[in-house]
């Protein structure tokens, strides 16, 4: 078996267990991530997809964020809550994503040999915004995860991935999964 295709099947079988255990809210949920995004890491770099590779890099930094945040609460026994941010906030950070996305874009467009670099940029930045709001348990962080799996389904076939599409569709389907879940302990 191809060293990438097993570092894939290894990354993704650490995201799901992320995943997994995130739905749930269990705190060992960011470790399994951490080790997943470590992985992903390598297999980014190798098929030139930069800026999702400073995304995993962010997951890694994130996981160990949520991981601390997340584990004070359970420690003393009780967890964080689940919250919701109004529209209007979300509108700022839409504009501020978009205008880090199309910055972030150009670079990697004029710098390097990047794949898709737009594109890239994008699902990047959101991923940056969505992974903050998960680890602060904001009840849309599904939502927009949902959106960046959905077109990270498309991203990943088309460069050569072979694993990664598959995981990000069921992302996107362990999204409306999660949004429910967590709505319903919300109310």
């Amino acid at each position: 078996m191809d060293l990438f295709l097993l570092l894939e099947w290894a990354s993704v079988l650490f995201n799901l267990l992320f995943l997994l255990l995130l739905i749930p809210q269990k705190v060992w949920a960011w470790p399994m991530g951490i080790i997943g995004s470590l992985l992903g890491i390598v297999l980014l770099l190798h098929a030139r997809l930069y800026s999702e590779a400073i995304l995993y890099l962010f997951y890694v930094i994130i996981g160990i964020y949520g991981w601390v945040s997340w584990y004070r609460p359970a420690y003393l026994g009780n967890t964080k809550a689940i919250t919701e941010r109004d529209p209007l906030f979300h509108f700022k950070w839409v504009l501020i994503c978009i205008t880090f996305a199309i910055g972030l874009g150009y670079f990697f467009k004029t710098r390097t040999d990047a794949q898709k670099p737009f594109l890239d940029a994008f699902t990047t930045i959101f991923s940056f915004y969505a992974s903050y709001l998960e680890a602060l348990k904001v009840l849309s962080a599904w939502i927009y995860w949902f959106v960046i799996n959905a077109f990270s389904i498309w991203l990943y076939s088309v460069r050569g991935m072979e694993v990664y599409p598959f995981l990000a569709a069921f992302y996107s389907v362990m999204c409306v999964v999660g949004y429910l879940r967590w709505k319903k302990q919300m109310t």
